[in-house]
């Protein structure tokens, strides 16, 4: 049973950091179990740059810098850079696998304007 403190942490994370779908976790662990290393961990950032000033970047990474926020997800730890982090604050990550749409995409509360693409926002 799920307590109102605990549903207001819950709610409270989601609001502070990445989501990552069940879809995506489990794609995302398939893909670290492809590359055989355990210490590797989902990092998301944003970058300047695509058609609509800022990009996303998901790659994976073993590194621990200086004001990361980690999320775990069934097994995957996600990693924002306290730089990103404002940028991704609630946005969720989604893993489609549709002949219309493959890949990782992202649900980004804080996009004001993103591009066809999808790569970039503002």
């Amino acid at each position: 049973m799920t307590t109102p403190a605990q549903t207001e942490s819950t709610e409270a994370q989601a609001a502070t950091t990445v989501v990552l779908t069940d879809v995506a976790a489990q794609k995302v662990k398939a893909l670290i179990e492809q590359e055989g290393r355990d210490d590797l961990r989902l990092r998301v950032a944003v970058q300047p740059g695509g058609c609509s000033g800022l990009r996303y970047q998901l790659f994976f990474d073993e590194r621990s810098l200086d004001g990361d926020v980690v999320s775990g997800y069934d097994g995957v730890e996600v990693v924002v850079d306290r730089m990103s982090a404002p940028y991704l604050a609630g946005a969720t990550i989604d893993f489609a696998d549709r002949i219309d749409a493959q890949g990782f995409t992202i649900d980004n509360p804080n996009a004001g304007s993103s591009c066809a693409c999808g790569d970039s926002f503002s």
